[in-house]
């Protein structure tokens, strides 16, 4: 693996013009320009509002706007990581020119999907940022905990992406299974609720490393609190080693890409 580290190292160049060329891609000829950006966020928003809403409604509760924020800042990475699979299960497929002719690190293409999906990340992150201050929601001690949880998400998808990528080139039906699932996912995610309101389930919604990740953002921006450690080690954990073992996988059946795509 440190192998394989060395190389993406060497190829940065590479890896720089392909994210750009993807971003470049994405936007190319879009009426709506970097706006597509955080559109998807503001859809997703939205039908987190609706749902929260009607579950309102039926406890006879009113919603308040810290559940609104709630959502808001969940659903941006959730957004992130399911953009960032789908763009990176279909990278080799997508550019089996490049993995057919030419020499360099194959693993330079998921990547690059998922640093564009980043830079949309980033762009709704700051429209967040400038909501946020609107509505004067206010900072703690424990935002400094969201980069390194943050660092947990991309870590994560990054592993997630560079396996999913390698199994879709050998079965193509792959990226069917991870569309059920993205679609689906995010009912056991703790993405439009809280974990708590799980009850006893909510230790099953925390064994997703993403459900852990999520909930340790709000806590640390919206709740103003000190996340759950034990729950914070356990998606750190999580993270890294799907990071290792999507590197590994990705890397172990790399010589087989050409002859198989």
């Amino acid at each position: 693996m440190l192998q394989a580290l060395k190389e993406l190292i060497k190829y940065r160049d590479l890896f720089y013009m392909l994210t750009l060329r993807d971003i470049r891609i994405r936007y190319k000829q879009a009426v709506m320009g970097f706006m597509w950006a955080i559109f998807m966020p503001i859809v997703a928003v939205a039908a987190g509002m609706l749902i929260k809403q009607a579950m309102a409604v039926s406890s006879g509760h009113a919603v308040d706007m810290l559940g609104v924020v709630s959502i808001s800042v969940k659903v941006l990475p959730w957004t992130f990581f399911i953009s960032s699979i789908r763009f990176a299960v279909q990278s080799l497929v997508g550019n089996s020119n490049l993995v057919t002719k030419i020499y360099f690190p194959r693993a330079v293409l998921p990547l690059a999907s998922i640093a564009a999906c980043l830079f949309d990340f980033a762009i709704s992150v700051i429209v967040l940022v400038l909501i946020l201050c609107f509505v004067h929601l206010g900072v703690s001690i424990y935002i400094l905990w969201a980069p390194l949880i943050l660092l947990f998400l991309v870590l994560f998808t990054t592993g997630l992406g560079l396996a999913l990528a390698a199994a879709n080139l050998f079965f193509r039906d792959v990226k069917y299974v991870v569309e059920i699932i993205l679609m689906f996912g995010i009912f056991f995610t703790p993405v439009f609720y809280d974990a708590n309101t799980m009850g006893r389930l909510k230790i099953f919604m925390l064994l997703n490393p993403l459900g852990s990740i999520l909930e340790a953002l709000n806590q640390s921006i919206v709740l103003k609190a000190m996340p759950d450690l034990h729950w914070l080690i356990y998606a750190g954990s999580a993270s890294i080693a799907m990071f290792c073992i999507g590197m590994l996988v990705f890397h172990s059946k790399e010589q087989l890409f050409a002859e198989n795509i």
